[in-house]
């Protein structure tokens, strides 16, 4: 899903990472809790991610400081420490101000005449 995102600007965190081939159930289990978890943080926006052994998740925020909150989550601080310790072999982090984004929706087809 693509994230719906308000009217610029806002801001986005892109977590890019390779992962090692540890505990891929546990990886797959915090990643869900981290995404939850931060749905409920003040100033998130939404996310959109791609995982496998190489990842990417962009995170949208409404400021500065709900993306600062979101860095110093208790749970959040644990799961930097296992990606740390178990399941990236190198992340980087971008945090980018969106000044302007533009995008299509094709909606469903229904009763199309070339159906």
């Amino acid at each position: 899903m693509i994230a719906n995102t308000p009217e610029p600007p806002y801001y986005a965190v892109i977590f890019t990472s390779v992962r090692t081939d540890a505990d891929t159930n546990g990886y797959a289990k915090m990643a869900q809790r981290m995404l939850d978890l931060a749905a409920t943080q003040p100033g998130f926006l939404g996310a959109e991610s791609a995982r496998n052994e190489t990842g990417i998740t962009v995170s949208y925020w409404r400021n500065l400081e709900a993306i600062r909150h979101w860095k110093a989550n208790s749970e959040h601080l644990i799961a930097q420490t296992l990606g740390r310790s178990i399941w990236y072999r190198e992340f980087k982090l971008r945090i980018c101000l969106v000044e302007r984004d533009y995008g299509f929706h094709q909606p469903p087809a229904s009763n199309s005449p070339l159906q």
